[in-house]
């Protein structure tokens, strides 16, 4: 095997490796990130903060198809809504708290927000034919407006936040 041909299948396997070892990360609903805050004690003169948190990866699911509804020509829910589910991740932010009167700090203070699931449907919409079904004498749709609606966004979460101070 020549030198240039092991050289590209060690690439080749060396981000296979490494995609392998970033799918776990990914599996989950959010993906955790650490925020460099340091270049902020250059334009502040204060500690900088330590801020640790993530970003919630949606999965869809399944949406309800149209249906049929008895005396209507066009089904109901022309457009389905989209679920959408995720989860708000565990959020910490760390600030070092100076004491006023001298040197030193008095203590850390931490903002935690726990985890929370939240669940998102996209907006759908329904749509009814500008005909009626067929009655009268001689079985003829008769000409009516047509029906439209729309089907609101939904926003399901429960978050919650402490303060501490140690």
């Amino acid at each position: 095997m020549k030198l240039t041909t092991r050289g590209t299948l060690a690439a080749v396997l060396a981000c296979m490796g490494s995609a392998v070892a970033a799918a776990p990360a990914v599996a989950g609903t959010s993906v955790p990130v650490v925020l460099p805050l340091e270049s902020l004690e250059t334009a502040v003169p204060v500690e900088t903060p330590d801020l640790r948190t993530g970003v919630p990866v949606p999965v869809p699911g399944a949406p309800e198809g149209p249906r049929h509804v008895t005396g209507t020509l066009v089904p109901q829910d022309t457009l389905p809504s989209v679920p959408l589910s995720s989860e708000l991740p565990r959020t910490l932010l760390e600030v070092p708290v100076e004491n006023p009167l001298g040197e030193g700090n008095l203590g850390v203070a931490e903002v935690l927000a726990q985890e929370s699931d939240v669940k998102v449907a996209s907006p759908g919409a329904s749509l009814g034919a500008p005909v009626t079904a067929p009655t009268g004498a001689f079985g003829l749709p008769e000409p009516t407006l047509p029906d439209a609606a729309l089907v609101a966004p939904v926003l399901q979460a429960a978050p919650a936040g402490t303060l501490l101070f140690r």
